[in-house]
């Protein structure tokens, strides 16, 4: 999808039309222009115009780099996380329960689960990331506390970013909404569109967040003020301060794009559900504007366009689950396949390791279609790992 291709015949130009809602043509590449001053100026519909940056990234901030070597892997790792993940699932249960109770959070047991789950991330991300993708039945609130900070934590470890920074990343994916519990559920859940009165209501979770972090002993003192940043963004639009640029900070930053990014694959009650390659897209076509340009490019690249977790449709009809990336050839990530070309579920899984080359009939071999949303396909890939 990120490097595309060149549009060569009448076949690919009727695909396109059958397949595609829309097509982005790069003005640059276009051999064949006879006049390019209505696409320039906008008269025809092409990509949205990224607008320049309006300063140096956000990414200058990292003035330390230490580079992470998987230790383990997947297959190693994925018990290891099991157990990180369990132990932080109850940890975040007496999150909720505490504060709804109006008491204060336990943070020596948030600071271990975090530092378990980075533990996790620094010898194989894969494993966690996968554990993330797939767990959905803890709870919306819990689910997405749990996947904001795997992604956080794995992003992290991308950019290099140091340990301290890491646990300091995870905490802050962890705790950074837990002032929602002070939001009335039928709000949360309504479906269909807010009132006015109902946006400032939502909105009002920041202050809380706020609030409970700075009341809660022995978490990073810096933790509170950055938990009020993930809903600024790059251009001034966000809230609760319309900051815009650097000064919304590394930490913010990163913050509000993958708390964007977890929102947009999750069934949610107030929008449409992405596959993962289509909300890159999105956060891609919203550089510069809602976030900062050279960072989301850094999370297209530690994501990938076929995200650890994702549901995937092979060419030969079966669907697969991806397990774990390929870091040098991005489109040949291993999957697991479930379901045979019918939807007949497979025993045992078949391994694809795509970078082999494996062969899905005589000469043929196995490539990924097209990513799959949640849901829309009768399974559980949960059932597979958990």
């Amino acid at each position: 999808m990120y490097q595309g291709f060149i549009l060569s015949n009448d076949q690919q130009l009727a695909a396109l039309k059958k397949y595609c809602k829309k097509v982005y043509i790069d003005l640059d590449k276009g051999p064949d222009l006879p006049d390019r001053s209505q696409l320039l100026t906008g008269d025809i519909g092409g990509p949205p115009r990224i607008p320049p940056p309006r300063g140096p990234s956000v990414l200058t901030a990292i003035k330390t780099r230490v580079t992470y070597r998987e230790q383990s892997t997947v297959d190693e790792e994925l018990p290891v996380a099991k157990t990180a993940q369990k132990k932080t699932e109850v940890v975040l249960k007496e999150i909720m329960s505490n504060v709804e109770a109006g008491k204060a959070l336990d943070a020596p047991r948030v600071q271990e689960a975090v530092s378990n789950m980075t533990d996790s991330v620094v010898r194989n991300p894969d494993a966690m990331m996968l554990l993330a993708k797939l767990k959905d039945k803890g709870g919306h609130a819990l689910d997405r506390a749990f996947g904001v900070s795997i992604y956080m934590l794995t992003f992290g470890r991308f950019l290099q970013m140091p340990r301290d920074q890491l646990d300091l990343l995870g905490m802050l994916g962890l705790l950074q909404d837990v002032g929602m519990t002070a939001i009335p559920e039928e709000v949360v859940n309504k479906n269909g569109p807010l009132t006015k009165t109902e946006v400032m209501l939502c909105r009002s979770h920041l202050a809380h967040s706020v609030a409970i972090l700075r009341d809660t002993p022995g978490l990073p003192p810096e933790l509170p003020a950055l938990a009020a940043l993930h809903h600024e963004r790059y251009d001034g639009s966000g809230y609760a301060q319309g900051l815009k640029g650097e000064q919304i900070g590394l930490f913010g930053s990163i913050a509000g794009l993958i708390d964007c990014f977890d929102a947009m694959i999750h069934n949610r009650a107030y929008g449409e559900v992405y596959s993962p390659s289509n909300a890159l897209n999105q956060l891609y076509n919203s550089r510069n504007t809602l976030f900062d340009g050279p960072l989301v490019e850094q999370f297209v690249q530690c994501i990938g366009i076929f995200p650890v977790g994702a549901l995937v449709e092979m060419n030969s009809g079966e669907i697969g689950i991806v397990i774990a990336q390929n870091m040098v050839r991005r489109l040949l990530p291993r999957v697991m396949v479930v379901l045979d070309a019918k939807g007949n579920p497979l025993r045992p899984q078949l391994i694809l390791d795509l970078a082999q080359e494996p062969k899905a009939s005589p000469g043929v071999p196995y490539r990924i279609k097209r990513t799959l949303e949640q849901g829309s396909v009768p399974i559980d890939p949960s059932e597979f790992f958990l």
